[in-house]
């Protein structure tokens, strides 16, 4: 159904208990799970394609995707099957042993990525645990070097991923940090100013999705890769946002044309199975030895089939394509007509590449855009007051876009 957020579908057929305490589930969050998080906004039951339906039965059209993960939608048969088939085979085995789904992962990405036969890959659980990988090879590529990193960046919110994020009101209750981090502005004259021999590595977003979709500045990973080189720095890209399609391009750094060191991925990977990789080219392959890094979980069976079941998926069905398509349809929508509608004002332009979109916003209204939105049976999120982040499974067709126009003029007009 689409252009409504009613819909009479009967989201769940559980017992009068489960019903009641899907009723209550606000007051049992609150009293249950730890106080990190924002309330949440809804309690999601189930969900089809770009669809997802809440314990009211009340439908959403899904562009948020899990924050860029849910790559394939949900409950996509290939995601579906993968796990369905793995689970009854092996689901973990620890890494004393290999698994046939761990290496045609590795293979898969070795060969989407470029990194071919002088790359590597590790795999973690996360983005977060991607990015202490890329810190400790950073380390080991130059002991007691520089590492930079940029104003505004996310990297996760363990201590050294976080250490690497350029929020300094996210790092302030934590600190001491790891040391040895230094965080610039986005531009090339800021990095020639602190790039030296003493720098091991530079690590960047190529789009800053949590700072609001931020792009870089043109030219600056090119920029970025000669000086790295010049000084005997890595180069490591986080494209845990970024990566598997998301802007257009397999990896947000083939765009510009570049081979950097490493690139950490996770989100999308595995379209919803907790997954994280560090994937390395050339030389900084043979930096990690045994007993230098590790993970319990990391590289199973059932993650890395789903994530090349997903992967293979995209290739099958061309969606790499059909994010630069939709994503040029979207932004000519919200820059051309939705302006046009009741409070398309508040629309100032939008950023990103791809499926990876954010929409400027005239007023800081996006908290209040970003309920209106709920309210009308849309998820996106809004990671700051002056920001609209779009970023929708890669399956998103003529329908979807449709529907996303109808609803986000509702809601810009109810704001």
């Amino acid at each position: 159904m689409t252009g409504t957020s009613e819909t009479t579908i009967v989201a769940s057929g559980g017992s009068a208990a489960a019903d009641a305490g899907a009723q209550n589930w606000a007051t049992r969050y609150g009293a249950e799970m730890m106080n990190t998080f924002a309330p949440p906004a809804r309690l999601l039951v189930r969900g089809e394609g770009c669809r997802v339906w809440d314990s009211d039965g009340v439908e959403y059209l899904d562009f948020l995707a899990g924050i860029a993960v849910n790559v394939l939608g949900h409950a996509h048969p290939a995601l579906v099957g993968a796990i369905t088939e793995q689970a009854a085979k092996l689901v973990h085995v620890s890494n004393y042993f290999a698994t046939e789904p761990q290496l045609a992962l590795a293979e898969r990405l070795l060969r989407l990525t470029g990194a071919g036969r002088a790359g590597r890959v590790f795999f973690a659980n996360s983005g977060t645990e991607a990015n202490e990988a890329a810190f400790k090879l950073a380390r080991l590529a130059k002991p007691g070097g520089r590492i930079l990193a940029l104003e505004e960046s996310f990297h996760g919110r363990s201590m050294g991923s976080m250490a690497l994020t350029g929020k300094p009101a996210m790092r302030a209750p934590f600190e001491p940090m790891p040391g040895g981090v230094q965080h610039l502005p986005s531009t090339v004259e800021a990095l020639e100013a602190a790039m030296g021999d003493d720098v091991a590595a530079l690590i960047v977003e190529p789009i800053k999705g949590e700072a609001g979709v931020l792009e870089l500045p043109e030219g600056y990973l090119a920029a970025a890769r000669e000086l790295t080189a010049r000084h005997g720095a890595l180069l490591i890209l986080d494209e845990v946002q970024t990566g598997v399609g998301r802007t257009g391009a397999w990896f947000a750094f083939q765009h510009d044309g570049i081979v950097p060191d490493a690139i950490t991925l996770a989100k999308g990977l595995a379209g919803g199975v907790p997954i994280g990789a560090l994937v390395t080219f050339g030389a900084a392959s043979g930096l990690m030895h045994p007993g230098q890094h590790g993970t319990t979980f990391g590289g199973n069976p059932l993650a890395t089939a789903c994530g090349d079941a997903v992967l293979a998926e995209i290739e099958r069905a061309d969606l790499v394509a059909n994010a630069a398509r939709r994503g040029d349809e979207l932004r000519a929508l919200i820059e051309g007509r939705l302006t046009a509608v009741p409070g398309g004002s508040l629309i100032g332009g939008t950023r990103g590449r791809g499926l990876m979109i954010g929409i400027a916003l005239t007023r800081s209204v996006g908290h209040a855009l970003f309920e209106a939105c709920l309210d009308v049976g849309l998820i996106v999120s809004s990671p700051n007051e002056t920001t609209i982040r779009l970023v929708p499974p890669l399956i998103v067709g003529d329908a979807e876009v449709a529907d996303f126009g109808t609803r986000f003029a509702a809601a810009l007009a109810a704001v």
